[in-house]
């Protein structure tokens, strides 16, 4: 792929992560953005020279004597504008740009007034400053000229405009410096918040599997959502601000640079284009070892945090030698990296320091020659070297930042990389989940019905159940059994919804009826009351509700260890797994589903407990399919489904099945 190409690609992924902040993708198209962009501009050119006309009008009626002082040449500069037909195409431009908002109107709601109206107010705030950088480099050769003539009183008279323009800058600079990183934050905001659902919606997360380091779509979602989501839009903003700020300083100082010498401008153009070519060249490495220098430290990140996550395992263990080594391959490899990116960027700084150390001659080597031949006077050098300068950093934009646009590339390819894995996934699984429900809707309400069901894990091609016919109805209870990896997790895995089936037809409970109990239980980060009440509003049930389902599941001593449900601890590590697990059939009880999923739920409790919990969840007659290998769980249950993990499968009454045999 050429520079040009990947350049393209580059900027159809930052329009489809930019685009839906400011106007709705499902309604408008990117030509539709542009123009608002292009509106926008319009818009505050014309309220640049209207705001302007106006001070000139006001301070000429009230003071006059201020626009001699402060204002020397700029009443005329501007009546010129209206004289000449730049005025009237800016004002046509202006009435295009308002109208071109006018007629996207509706596509504007939700808020998103709030971020163009942001935006015009900064790009007028620079546009403000640009105009003052231009007077002050009129300022600064004036200075100049009366220091060589002794003029006393021009010279503190100009200081006085100098000081003006310094006191007038200061506010605007500050309000500046507080709406470009306000706007990031809003948009971060809503760009997390928008990620955040889409991960959480139809299973999104659970299908991209996070931990699986040899998947090569999407790594670390958990960086991209917060770290990466910061990272696009506050750079996105201070690019685009700065690219804004540097075509219209070059703009106005190439004017200023061409009236003094057009040879100057000339050669400035052919210097900063070349450089520009060469660093680019140079610098193509960058953006892949940002990018790959962000996946390696989140890498290094989640192996830190999965090691404080699993603490007391790894200390019963004594396993702080392995993961030890484990943690110092991924700093190896993040180190590895960022060793080469240190290489290219002391590469590419020395060709930035070059170029920028050859252009302080330019000035001289064009200037000199007219000065002494006396075609200028002596303000012209320092007029010339600001004007220079000026218009040399606005095209030398990308030479200046290459490191900073690398790094902002990468996390541009991550982040809608990420975007756009979520958002398929999501299709895929939401039309799964409306065949779902078609299912379910037309089964009987509270059973599961399997019909000649083919179970293939995804991304497999291992059949581990085949031709699986089986009718769970209202009330029935199934135990599930089998060697050791022959599929029954799987094959609950189906039956919640999890999974699809690779043939066959799954019809199942409504999902509010269903629920689904794991051998080691999920605790959530917040009070015993949340954890109780997942995934139901904490504030549905009462203290003594909560109690008395705590002393039915026998963790009457969780209650008096604390009596506040609002407490938060660290759960799961001060819970042991029998405590997880009694805890979890609280929840289940608070949840009162009709069918219920049980993976082993009741592994880590004693004999009289398990017996006491399937007991409660016979009494509130619930249907539900268990896994486990306990021969005590038999009584518990109807009907035993033995699988041997080849795809063949026996289904047995439950007084009729001897663990010992196996049959």
């Amino acid at each position: 792929m050429n520079p040009l190409q990947a350049f393209r690609r580059q900027l159809i992924k930052l329009q489809r992560l930019a685009q839906p902040y400011f106007l709705p993708v499902e309604e408008t198209s990117g030509w539709q953005f542009l123009l608002l962009i292009l509106a926008l501009l319009a818009v505050v050119a014309g309220s640049t020279l209207l705001l302007l006309s106006g001070v000139i009008a006001l301070s000429g009626a009230l003071v006059p004597e201020f626009q001699a002082r402060f204002l020397p040449g700029v009443p005329e500069q501007v009546a010129s504008i209206w004289a000449s037909p730049a005025g009237p195409i800016v004002m046509v431009l202006f009435a295009a740009g308002v109208g071109s908002f006018v007629s996207l109107r509706s596509k504007l709601r939700q808020g998103r007034w709030l971020p163009w109206v942001m935006l015009g107010v900064i790009t007028l705030l620079i546009l403000v400053i640009n105009g003052i950088n231009v007077g002050i480099s009129y300022v600064a050769r004036n200075v100049e000229n009366a220091l060589v003539t002794y003029k006393v009183e021009e010279f503190w008279q100009i200081v006085a405009i100098y000081a003006f323009c310094l006191v007038l800058a200061l506010p605007i600079r500050a309000l500046q410096s507080y709406l470009i990183p306000r706007l990031g934050l809003l948009w971060r905001e809503w760009l997390s918040g928008r990620l955040l659902r889409r991960y959480l919606t139809n299973r999104a997360y659970y299908v991209l599997n996070p931990n699986d380091e040899a998947a090569e779509e999407i790594d670390n979602p958990d960086q991209r959502i917060s770290q990466d989501t910061a990272s696009f839009t506050g750079t996105s903003l201070s690019v685009s601000v700065e690219v804004v700020s540097a075509v219209l300083t070059f703009l106005s100082f190439i004017v200023v640079l061409w009236t003094i010498s057009s040879t100057l401008a000339l050669w400035l153009l052919i210097y900063s284009l070349g450089g520009t070519a060469v660093i680019v060249f140079a610098s193509r490495k960058l953006v892949a070892l940002n990018y790959d220098q962000l996946r390696l430290e989140a890498d290094f990140r989640y192996g830190l945090v999965h090691i404080r996550d699993n603490a007391e395992s790894i200390a019963f263990y004594r396993g702080e030698q392995q993961e030890s080594r484990e943690a110092e391959r991924r700093l190896g490899g993040a180190i590895q990296n960022y060793n080469k990116l240190i290489i290219w960027e002391a590469l590419i700084s020395v060709i930035q320091r070059s170029y920028d150390y050859f252009s302080r001659f330019l000035p001289w080597l064009v200037i000199a020659p007219i000065y002494f031949a006396k075609e200028v006077d002596f303000g012209v050098f320092a007029q010339a070297g600001i004007a220079f300068s000026q218009v040399l950093f606005s095209v030398s934009f990308i030479v200046n930042n290459i490191d900073r646009l690398a790094a902002f590339s990468a996390s541009i390819s991550r982040l809608e990389g990420f975007q756009g894995k979520v958002e398929a996934i999501s299709e895929v699984n939401a039309e799964q989940q409306r065949l779902s429900e078609v299912q379910s809707s037309t089964g009987a309400s509270g059973s599961l019905l399997v019909r000649h069901v083919d179970l293939v894990p995804p991304n497999s091609e291992r059949r581990l159940i085949q031709d699986l016919s089986l009718d769970v109805g209202p009330g029935q209870r199934v135990l599930v059994v089998g060697p050791s990896g022959c599929g029954k997790t799987s094959f609950l895995r189906l039956v919640s919804g999890l999974w699809p089936a690779a043939r066959g037809e799954v019809q199942r409970p409504p999902l509010s009826e269903l629920l689904f109990i794991p051998q080691k239980p999920y605790m959530i980060l917040g009070s015993l009351r949340e954890q109780l009440c997942y995934p139901q509003e904490p504030q549905r049930f009462s203290d003594e509700h909560l109690r008395s389902v705590l002393n039915e599941v026998r963790l009457s001593a969780l209650v008096q260890r604390y009596p506040d449900f609002d407490i938060k601890q660290d759960w799961p590590r001060l819970l042991s797994l029998g405590e997880q697990q009694r805890l979890a059939f609280a929840r289940l009880l608070l949840n009162s589903p009709r069918f219920v999923v049980l993976d082993e739920a009741t592994s880590a409790l004693d004999v009289g407990t398990e017996k006491h919990l399937y007991e409660l969840l016979s009494q509130r007659e619930m249907a539900f399919v268990s896994v486990g290998h306990r021969p005590s769980l038999k009584s518990f249950h109807d009907l035993v489904l033995e699988l041997d993990g080849q795809g063949g499968w026996k289904l047995i009454p439950a007084t009729s099945y001897d663990f010992s045999s196996g049959a």
